[in-house]
């Protein structure tokens, strides 16, 4: 269907509250996700388990509530008006909302409380071949990088501009590259082939430049990404290449943000994962020099019997 709703008023912070829209697949499809992690929690704390707060909250208000807040919200209504619009969903949908929605942990959670055939199949599923090389890292950071790299400079975005449902299908994409990215580096869910601190924090650091080279390239290209789509809209109160300057700089600026933020979160991760290995070593010297002196008491009491 090709994408022709009125032309929205002027863009206004008041405008993200007043163009809500509630009837999408994607709305509905959030809520479902958010109660089922709800009702995984609420399984486990009836048998007495525990599970942490915080990885309820990053799923919910930053990783669901991130997606919810571009696509549910008024923004919608702008983002085949402005460029600039558009960028902020491609930053939250394949960078900040993949990022919490893998610190919350969802398949730990679903493995926990599944048993019997259930368990096993979604077992099958994170071992399975192909889930092993989508979640390789380099095959994750190809698709990542690739993207919008694909999305801008073909006519690839001009055709989600003036079809829903691939305007639709590009939002599901983001979301689903932003994870198989963020999820191995980031993540606490079980995934096979999993890297070291070191190598997972190279990777990040390797993708810096990439934002960097598209924000700028968009930002002085004197072509319009969308071919005419933009200047057919006739906005008074817009001028497409101004807002496309915008966007290169939401997308160069918010891309450097991102990643140098997460570059920071793993270095902690890897400070803490140390300090653990550190602590199971000590216990685990502990209770080795513990073994030894009840052997040597054991073989002193042996030779004092023996001499007696």
């Amino acid at each position: 269907m090709v994408l022709a709703e009125a032309t929205p008023p002027p863009f206004t912070i008041a405008s993200v509250f007043t163009e809500i829209r509630l009837n999408s697949w994607l709305s509905v499809l959030l809520v479902v996700a958010a109660g089922l992690y709800l009702y995984g929690v609420h399984r486990l704390r009836l048998r007495g388990d525990r599970w942490p707060v915080s990885r309820t909250v990053f799923f919910l208000f930053p990783g669901l509530g991130g997606i919810a807040s571009v696509t549910v919200s008024g923004l919608h209504a702008y983002d085949t008006t402005l460029l600039s619009v558009h960028m902020v969903q491609h930053m939250v949908l394949s960078m900040v909302a993949p990022i919490f929605l893998a610190l919350g942990a969802p398949m730990t959670l679903a493995l926990r409380v599944l048993h019997g055939a259930p368990r096993r199949r979604l077992l099958a599923v994170v071992h399975s071949h192909v889930a092993k090389v989508l979640t390789f890292p380099l095959v994750a950071f190809g698709l990542f990088v690739a993207t919008p790299f694909a999305l801008y400079f073909t006519g690839l975005y001009e055709q989600t501009l003036r079809h829903e449902w691939l305007h639709e299908l590009t939002h599901a994409h983001f979301i689903l590259v932003g994870c198989l990215f963020f999820w191995p580096l980031l993540g606490l869910d079980p995934l096979p082939g999993r890297w070291p601190y070191p190598a997972r924090a190279l990777l990040m650091l390797l993708s810096v430049p990439f934002h960097t080279v598209l924000g700028l390239t968009i930002m002085q290209s004197t072509t319009l990404l969308g071919g005419d789509w933009y200047p057919s809209l006739h906005l008074a109160w817009a001028n497409p290449f101004d807002d496309q300057r915008a966007a290169g700089g939401i997308l160069w600026a918010g891309g450097e943000f991102v990643s140098v933020t997460m570059i920071a979160v793993l270095v902690v991760q890897w400070i803490r994962a140390s300090e653990r290995e550190a602590r199971r070593i000590d216990r685990e010297l502990d209770r080795q020099e513990a073994r030894e002196r009840a052997q040597d008491q054991n073989d002193a009491a042996v030779r004092s019997a023996a001499h007696d």
